[in-house]
């Protein structure tokens, strides 16, 4: 070994290059990836994707048989009411009471205990009826989605519901 020279066989030179050499290639590796990245494909946003499910396209089979013009009913079933008039059995929906709500009465009059208020486009079914009371047409409804909700209500905010 010569004067002056240390025992550390790398310099500080050699350590320096490395270090240097490392960042280059690191730098270039980046690179690479980057251009290979695929480019991604963002949707918009608010806009919908929707796709279209085709409808089965069976043909109806027709009746051999013409079916009877003349209705039959059996003895003491009640007349399907006739469309766009309120009747025991027809299908109701409220209308024009806005937020505020139709109430359903424990008795007809307006002097019936609020039972339930039903609220704008709710339907039930008539059950009760007509029924004359404070100058008033009273009907009895009861909700299709529960038998519990139920009362007298007035028929000036009821508007048959033509295709239930």
């Amino acid at each position: 070994m010569f004067k002056g020279q240390s025992k550390n066989p790398f310099s500080l030179f050699v350590l320096l290059a490395g270090i240097v050499f490392a960042c280059l290639l690191l730098g270039l590796t980046a690179i690479i990836l980057a251009a290979l990245r695929p480019e991604s494909q963002s949707i918009p946003a608010g806009t919908a994707l929707l796709q279209v499910i085709a409808a089965p396209s069976d043909t109806p089979v027709l009746p051999t048989a013409l079916p009877s013009l003349t209705p039959t009913l059996e003895p003491g079933t009640p007349l399907p009411p006739l469309p766009g008039v309120i009747a025991v059995g027809a299908l109701v929906e409220i209308k024009g009471t806005g937020v505020d709500g139709l109430r359903l009465r424990s008795e007809p009059g307006l002097q019936g205990k609020v039972q339930f208020v039903g609220i704008e486009a709710e339907v039930f079914r008539v059950d009760q009826g007509p029924h004359e009371a404070d100058g008033y047409t009273w009907w009895f409804l009861v909700a299709p989605y529960d038998e519990k909700v139920q009362g007298w209500a007035v028929s000036n905010y009821l508007n048959i519901v033509q295709n239930p």
